[in-house]
């Protein structure tokens, strides 16, 4: 009996943790979203720095310092200090915003919010598909993972091409793509909190709250292909 209560005790202390853990992952997430949305809409009201977001050194620029946070932050990350994983992680969120902020120039304000909403409904439930089935999705999201590789591939291979058949077909895969790689990371980050201690708390929040940050965002770009009208 005291087996049954000691086994009883530590499953909920076990799912209390997850749940903390989780909490903490989307919060931050919902966070570095809302500051990079503040950013992208800030950004082209600045006299200047949209012309200079819109050139070809100022996005490459911008580009580059992106990708190094988050080889930074991932490398890193059970190195660094939870604060600072947090830091990095919001800078990451204001360059982003600066780089998307081309958005707000080619969009109109109404297809972007349309555009956005459907993201956060469509995002939202794979990620709870993702946290409460109990089928295995390690082998999906290794799949995924090559079909991503894949996809940045043609989109480069398109950069070269301009055709517009070959980039529907490539919006269409991102969309499926980032759509199963939500419910992925999810799964993974709900099986690390399981298995890491509570001193891991913080870095595992912001290394997670990073990976559905980026399927978010890339989902969102990818609708926008669909979804998005260019402003008057």
């Amino acid at each position: 009996m005291n087996n049954y209560y000691q086994n009883t005790y530590d499953t909920q202390a076990l799912d209390m943790h997850v749940s903390r853990v989780m909490k903490n992952v989307y919060v931050r997430m919902f966070l570095a979203l809302l500051v990079t949305a503040l950013t992208a809409w800030f950004v082209p009201t600045i006299p200047g720095i949209g012309e200079l977001v819109m050139s070809r050194g100022g996005y490459l620029t911008l580009a580059i310092v992106e990708i190094g946070l988050v080889i930074g932050i991932s490398a890193g990350i059970n190195k660094l200090s939870s604060p600072v994983a947090t830091l990095l992680f919001f800078l990451f969120a204001i360059v982003n915003g600066a780089t998307l902020s081309i958005i707000f120039m080619a969009f109109s304000p109404e297809s972007i919010m349309k555009t956005f909403l459907i993201t956060a409904g469509t995002f939202g439930a794979m990620s709870i598909y993702g946290y409460f089935t109990n089928k295995d999705l390690t082998r999906i999201g290794s799949f995924l993972f090559m079909a991503l590789i894949g996809l940045v591939i043609c989109s480069v291979v398109n950069i070269f091409m301009h055709s517009d058949g070959l980039s529907w077909i490539i919006s269409l895969a991102g969309v499926i793509i980032f759509l199963g790689l939500t419910a992925w990371d999810t799964q993974k980050i709900k099986q690390m909190a399981m298995q890491m201690p509570d001193a891991t708390d913080g870095r595992l929040a912001t290394i997670g709250a990073l990976s559905l940050y980026l399927d978010f965002i890339n989902l969102f770009l990818y609708l926008l292909r669909f979804f998005g009208s260019s402003r008057d």
